[in-house]
């Protein structure tokens, strides 16, 4: 509708203005039928579409319709493909359509902090670059078929221990670079229609009434144009969050919500303008969302099952493959061993548990491949928890961490008369899901156990895994092969069978690292916090970035995978070697298939500041490109690089700043494998006046020429005289860092507090 918004807006009275600024119940937005304001339903994603069946419950707890359930969040970033997530995004987009359901709740950007956050399953990277350009593909698909998104949760949502109230302690930098990062570059890429904020507080303030973030940012700098919803339950004060620019609150506050803002804008409180200015914003929404519902639509269900199988291939990350133990070859005997192998853990539990159109066994899948040459055996090795979580409807129970030893026995059997055990294994749903954070990162002893003690008795032994989130492995040594699934979808069966086989070569890579063991992530001393209050103390050097900085051994890097065939990168070269920051820098490679067969590599980008007057990390991924090989094929692969591929946030300037000196671009398969290497010389166009105070000291003043030369000036004849730029006192180290007002007191008399302030006149010229 291009109609006229302000018209509606006069025509309605304050009380129908209140009314669209909260839900009409758990799922949908309130109607004003008398002015032909449509109510419009939004439903639980990202993965998937969980849109209840019947009628909405108070809770929004019912049974959800049919759906295809597609690999979760943490899945699809391991395929780094752009183009992927859009199609996933488009299939979505369809089902949506076909359920009447207008604004589907996804995807989540939220970087892990921890391996431990419950939520992580849901969310895509340690990396917000990886995690924007994900997203914002994801977004562009869904939305292409006229059904808004959004994106959540605004922002630090990195745990589920006290979500409602936490507050997260972010320094300035810290949350400019890693942690809203990944929200603004899929906000300026993608505009999803709506902004979900996140429960928590931020430095204080509820982020559903954080102003600072919802409008300064959000809408000032960034140019948002949607609306802002309130994640399920997450509105503190209703009229604190209404001024602060959330539009719209979720689920049904039974009309107290309502209520608070008439009362305000009666008192005085609220201006009504500002209640103008949002209902206009939920309107265009409103509207855009009727304008483009597709009556009578459809969708089909085998197709987008075919889809969710060829996707879930190419997100699964191949950590091991000693001796070349896979592919698979059709001969011999096989043993199939672990619960997982015939009732699959797929998904996440809590607000995105999918109801599967259909759900692949892989022990099926397989058997169906192997063929007449190869025998097929199978035992349970461990128990099951069966399905668990807040949204199952089921208990939690904990019989996966119940070590049966009549189930290892049969297990062991079967392996000794293989010739090679697929050994299905990770982490039950009782183990991670929305609601609460894990308590370590082990996966569950009766696993571990059937793992290691198969492997006593068959030397050929390939691990699968699934999980949303990393996990140690100690018995990784004793194993040849190991398939990292993670939460592949409903087609996850399907999908490693491919893999096993070599239907499909393997391609994803790790888009998180995984640490050896908890103790060596960088949150492990602060998370879950105290009390009310968590501090990120460890700043930027999030995942990879800490990782790197203290030369730190990983169990597996970020940007990991391996492949069935091999790749080498051959060449690099920079359009120029010397650039302004408002130039782009053209970046050309060369990678060349060197194996025998067709395979994907994920070339990964990182930027280095060799120099650099703050702290900033080792490297940070800046792009990168997934490309189809042909054995012996070679390619050129371009990047264009920006300002902010080489800028960090200034606190001072408040934006973004490019140092001038040399930066190294970095290029190949990982975050520590990057064998080739260019270097350009970037000039800032920006040049930030330093202010020299009574507390600057005398290295400040000397790492500037026209410092040095005043200064020496100053203080020639003084006891701590200068000459030739160095310091002429045996005690120079401490002299490099005495104030100014320090040279006073130790001069004698010879240089007063008045030549201080004309120095420092002289200075701030």
């Amino acid at each position: 509708m291009k109609g006229d918004f302000k018209g509606i807006i006069k025509e309605m009275t304050l009380e129908e203005k209140a009314s669209l600024c909260s839900g009409l119940d758990f799922w949908h937005t309130k109607c004003i039928k008398r002015l032909n304001v449509p109510s419009i339903m939004m439903a639980d994603g990202p993965h998937g579409l969980r849109k209840q069946a019947d009628e909405t419950d108070h809770l929004g707890l019912n049974v959800s319709v049919p759906a295809t359930c597609f690999p979760s969040g943490a899945t699809l970033a391991c395929s780094w493909d752009r183009s992927l997530l859009e199609k996933v995004g488009e299939a979505l987009g369809e089902e949506c359509q076909a359920q009447g359901v207008s604004i589907l709740l996804g995807p989540a950007v939220n970087i892990k902090r921890s391996p431990l956050c419950g939520r992580n399953f849901e969310y895509f990277s340690e990396d917000p670059y990886l995690s924007s350009e994900l997203a914002a593909s994801h977004i562009k698909g869904v939305q292409s078929q006229g059904v808004g998104t959004s994106l959540k949760h605004f922002t630090a949502n990195n745990q589920e221990h006290k979500r409602l109230i936490i507050d997260a302690k972010i320094d300035e930098r810290t949350l400019r670079e890693i942690y809203l990062s990944s929200f603004e570059g899929t906000v300026k890429q993608a505009k999803p229609w709506t902004v979900m904020c996140a429960y928590n507080k931020v430095n204080g303030k509820y982020c559903s009434e954080n102003r600072y973030l919802l409008t300064d940012i959000l809408r000032e700098e960034w140019g948002y144009e949607g609306f802002v919803v309130s994640d399920w339950g997450a509105v503190n004060d209703r009229v604190d969050a209404l001024i602060s620019g959330l539009e719209l609150e979720m689920p049904s506050s039974g009309g107290t919500g309502d209520r608070k803002i008439i009362d305000a804008v009666k008192k005085g409180v609220l201006s009504e303008s500002v209640l103008d200015e949002a209902v206009e914003r939920l309107l265009r929404i409103i509207f855009k969302a009727i304008d483009n519902k597709r009556e009578g639509a459809t969708y089909d269900e085998d197709v987008h099952h075919q889809l969710a199988r060829e996707v879930a291939r190419e997100c699964m990350v191949l950590l091991k493959n000693e001796d070349e133990i896979l592919p698979l070859k059709k001969e011999g005997t096989l043993a199939v061993i672990g619960s997982f192998a015939k009732y699959p853990r797929y998904q996440g539990g809590g607000s995105s548990h999918v109801n599967p159109t259909r759900v692949d066994s892989a022990l099926g899948e397989i058997k169906k491949l192997a063929g007449a040459n190869m025998g097929v055996l199978y035992a349970d090795g461990y128990r099951l928890d069966g399905e668990s979580g807040l949204f199952s409807g089921k208990a939690f129970s904990s019989n996966s961490d119940i070590v049966d030893e009549t189930l290892i026995k049969e297990a062991k059997e079967i392996a000794q008369k293989a010739d090679v055990a697929v050994v299905f294994a990770g982490l039950p749903e009782s183990y991670e899901s929305e609601a609460f954070d894990r308590r370590h990162i082990r996966i569950p002893e009766g696993h571990r156990q059937l793992i290691e003690e198969v492997a006593e008795v068959n030397k050929n032994i390939i691990v699968i895994l699934s999980n949303g989130s990393p996990i140690e492995m100690p018995w990784l040594d004793r194993v040849k092969g190991v398939l990292e699934g993670y939460l592949g979808g409903q087609a996850f069966g399907g999908a490693v069978a491919d893999l096993l086989f070599g239907i499909a070569n393997p391609c994803g890579k790790l888009a998180e690292t995984f640490p050896v063991k908890l103790s060596d992530n960088p949150s492990y001393l602060n998370f879950p916090g105290d009390g009310t209050k968590v501090e990120y103390k460890e700043g930027l050097f999030v995942g990879y970035r800490y990782y790197e900085a203290k030369k730190m051994e990983t169990l597996f890097p970020f940007g990991y995978g391996l492949s069935y065939t091999s790749f080498d990168y051959t060449d690099i070269w920079i359009d120029r070697d010397s650039i302004l920051d408002t130039e782009e820098l053209t970046v050309n490679i060369k990678i060349k298939n060197t194996g025998s067969v067709t395979g994907k590599e994920i070339v990964q980008l990182y930027v280095k500041d060799i120099e650099s007057s703050v702290v900033r990390p080792i490297k940070e991924l800046k792009g990168f490109e997934k490309i189809s090989l042909k054995p012996g094929e070679e390619k050129t692969v371009t990047f264009t690089l920006g300002k902010r591929a080489f800028a960090y946030y200034n606190e001072d300037i408040k934006d973004w700043y490019v140092e001038d000196g040399e930066f190294e671009i970095l290029v190949g398969g990982s975050s520590r494998c990057t064998p080739l290497k260019a270097v350009v010389y970037i000039s800032s166009t920006e040049k930030i006046k330093k202010i020299y105070t009574r507390n600057s000291t005398v290295e400040d003043i000397m790492a500037s020429p026209k410092g040095q030369k005043i200064l020496e000036e100053f203080i020639k004849d003084s006891p701590l005289g200068i000459s030739d730029g160095q310091i002429s006192s045996g005690m120079a180290e401490m002299i490099k860092g005495m104030p100014l007002r320090n040279i006073v007191m130790f001069s004698n008399g010879q240089f007063t507090d008045d030549m201080l302030n004309i120095l420092l006149k002289e200075l701030n010229q």
